[in-house]
């Protein structure tokens, strides 16, 4: 008899001094949760929307046409200092601000990447499940690993050399 397989339903696991909370996702994408419980979780969500809203090409249009507002506007205030201070404190604080919500993405982002490696990893019975922890080891850790794969990687490419000279020299 087949078996169906359901849709898994979507956790969000969350860390607390040793404590781990699940607490269920409705929808794919992590801008969707849960109304927001904690300032953590609003902060997510605002930096997501944002950065959804600042990865589409009207935001840069935007950004264009206001530097060129500004550009445009050069003669009018005659070049001052100030006319040059108000690009340069504009831009500086936007870039400020989105230093962090690029952050909180990119934070986002790695460890969904993560989770669904590490899924992965343990799902395939040959592989070694030490793997799936690797972001969480030391860097000394991380460069022992290193060293031991690529060992085995250059094994292995050694062996599929020989046997790539043996059929050569079989089919000479």
């Amino acid at each position: 008899m087949a078996q169906t397989k359901t849709k898994p339903q979507v956790v969000a696991a969350h860390r607390d001094g040793g404590q781990t909370f699940e607490k269920s996702v409705k929808g794919a994408s992590a801008c969707a949760a849960a109304p927001a419980s904690s300032w953590n979780d609003t902060f997510s969500k605002v930096a997501c929307a944002i950065a959804h809203w600042m990865g589409k090409p009207v935001s840069f249009l935007v950004a264009i046409a206001l530097v060129l507002v500004w550009a445009l506007s050069g003669p009018m205030f005659g070049f001052s200092d100030t006319w040059q201070l108000v690009i340069n404190t504009s831009t500086t604080i936007i870039t400020f601000l989105m230093v962090f919500l690029i952050q909180n993405t990119q934070n986002r982002d790695t460890m969904a990447l993560q989770l669904k490696l590490s899924e992965l990893i343990l799902c395939i019975n040959e592989a070694e499940n030490r793997f799936a922890g690797a972001e969480d080891m030391t860097e000394d850790q991380l460069e022992v690993l290193h060293e031991e794969l690529k060992r085995r990687a250059d094994n292995t490419l050694g062996a599929l050399e020989q046997r790539r000279e043996s059929r050569t020299k079989k089919a000479s």
